[in-house]
């Protein structure tokens, strides 16, 4: 991986991402090749943050019948990404 941001897709924004946010837990969707060494490069990069811990979830795309005949969802990669102790929650909606 070359660019941060080629890693680094998307933020999760889900009920359980945001009650890990105060647990300094934050849940990314990256690209599928990457591996925990390079997530936690493109994270403390481009939010200029210690990172504790990286774990990753491969998320298996579900099969969905369509009127064509039976379709699967895209598979995903997500990582949840823990800071540092005594380091500034990542503001991801820009609230400051």
């Amino acid at each position: 991986m070359k660019n941060h941001y080629e890693v680094i897709k998307n933020v999760r924004v889900t009920e359980k991402s945001t009650m890990l946010n105060e647990q300094r837990k934050y849940i990314f969707e990256v690209d599928r090749r990457a591996n925990k060494y390079e997530i936690a490069d493109a994270v403390s990069r481009l939010f200029n943050r210690k990172i504790s811990g990286v774990n990753v979830i491969n998320r298996v795309g579900k099969r969905r019948r369509t009127r064509f005949g039976v379709g699967k969802t895209s598979d995903f990669k997500t990582a949840v990404i823990t800071l540092a102790e005594g380091q500034e929650p990542i503001d991801l909606f820009g609230n400051n």
